[in-house]
């Protein structure tokens, strides 16, 4: 009887394994397209900050996108696009090869277009300005941080991605690009831009010796690019010898760039001190740290308005929790996100939001900005009233530079 049940088992663990073949299907192997897909989906997979992906079932995002008819590189792109729209972060995006190769120009080198920054508005949608580049078509035209583009060649900008707006804007030095913009709650305004070739030099520095008390080092940076770190240090030591005893350094609609250039000029002025924390998925806390000797000790003041975002961000967080620099002007744009790039293997890419970061004071900015020392509004002004008498928010940081020498004096 014993004998005769392990052979009744024997046959029904046979039977299941027949049974299990029968229905389970051969694995069967991924078209080109679809491992392309499934590349994408991996990376995102393994490196996006929030791990519910929108509160969503990502592993069914990519078995739902996969299942399309993905019969060319242009249907797999858009499936891609598609894919990654569901976790509803403008940040993280598809960029096509030639997009991809193209935004290495916004890090180095000139650029030819109308000269604005852009971003996606994360609650709503909508294309806004960041900053305009200084000198640029854009900025001579008046356009401001936060004003929106509804369209761009009369193609409504809804309908585009971030990188294909970018790409409609950029284009040959001399042609011409046609831009509805609005500002706040004010009527459309169409506006015409002529595109030019626009130098990514970074850095403007001037002493100011119009008070009789300090000469000031005053330093503009436009942009967080490859050379920035350089270009900045070139400049305070020639203020130096100039005879510079504090600095001004303007932030204002300074887009950001790369994250390792603000954290080499945040040490420039630092001789320790946490510069920024970045937070993954999983909670974790890295930091970046000053360690060695600044380039000066002077008093500085730090310039920012809604312009200044991202690595300017980091920067002007920096210099403020540690105690180093006074911020003046307008609360900053408030993104605090990190996005990482990340190859596919077609020439294609992803940027991927990966981190947040906090200040070394644990401050969220993302959407909320980092709110300066001393606001101070600031009507519209001309590229070249930047820095001059006209410009209110510069007065009011001249005038706490000369009141922390005052009170230096007095110690």
């Amino acid at each position: 009887m014993h004998k005769r049940v392990l052979r009744v088992v024997f046959v029904l663990i046979i039977q299941t394994i027949f049974t299990l073949s029968w229905w389970t299907s051969p694995a069967i192997a991924l078209t080109e397209e679809q491992q392309l897909l499934s590349e994408a989906w991996r990376i995102v997979n393994y490196a996006y900050v929030d791990d519910s992906f929108n509160q969503q079932n990502w592993w069914m995002a990519r078995q739902k996108a996969i299942k399309q008819p993905l019969s060319n590189r242009d249907a797999t792109y858009t499936a891609i696009q598609n894919m990654l729209k569901t976790l509803e972060d403008p940040f993280t995006r598809f960029l096509k090869p030639d997009q991809y190769r193209s935004l290495q120009v916004n890090t180095s080198g000139e650029l030819q277009g109308v000269g604005l920054q852009i971003a996606l508005d994360a609650e709503t949608g909508e294309l806004q300005v960041v900053a305009p580049i200084d000198g640029s078509p854009a900025a001579k035209a008046g356009i401001r941080s936060r004003d929106r583009i509804l369209e761009i060649d009369g193609i409504q900008s809804a309908q585009l991605t971030l990188d294909e707006a970018a790409a409609r804007m950029r284009g040959a030095a001399g042609t011409e690009v046609r831009l509805l913009m609005q500002r706040e709650t004010k009527t459309p305004e169409e506006i015409t831009l002529v595109r030019s070739r626009i130098a990514l030099n970074p850095v403007y520095a001037v002493l100011d010796s119009s008070s009789s008390r300090l000469p000031v080092g005053y330093i503009r940076l436009s942009q967080f690019s490859a050379n920035a770190p350089t270009e900045l240090a070139n400049a305070v030591t020639k203020l130096e010898k100039q005879g510079a005893q504090a600095y001004l350094l303007d932030l204002r609609n300074n887009p950001g760039g790369l994250l390792q250039a603000g954290i080499e000029i945040a040490r420039m002025w630092l001789d320790e001190g946490t510069i920024v924390y970045t937070v993954n998925r999983q909670g974790i806390l890295g930091s970046f740290e000053a360690s060695a000797p600044a380039l000066t000790h002077a008093p500085l003041v730090v310039l920012v308005n809604q312009g200044s975002a991202s690595a300017s961000e980091i920067l002007a967080g920096a210099l403020q929790d540690n105690g180093r620099a006074q911020l003046v002007g307008a609360r900053t744009f408030g993104k605090g996100l990190i996005q990482s790039l990340f190859d596919l293997s077609d020439g294609s890419g992803l940027a991927v939001t990966v981190a947040k970061y906090e200040t070394p004071n644990h401050h969220d900015i993302n959407k909320l900005g980092i709110t300066p020392d001393r606001e101070v509004p600031l009507e519209p002004i001309t590229l070249d009233q930047v820095g001059t008498e006209a410009d209110q928010q510069y007065k009011t940081a001249l005038e706490v530079l000369t009141a922390n020498a005052v009170l230096a004096d007095a110690a």
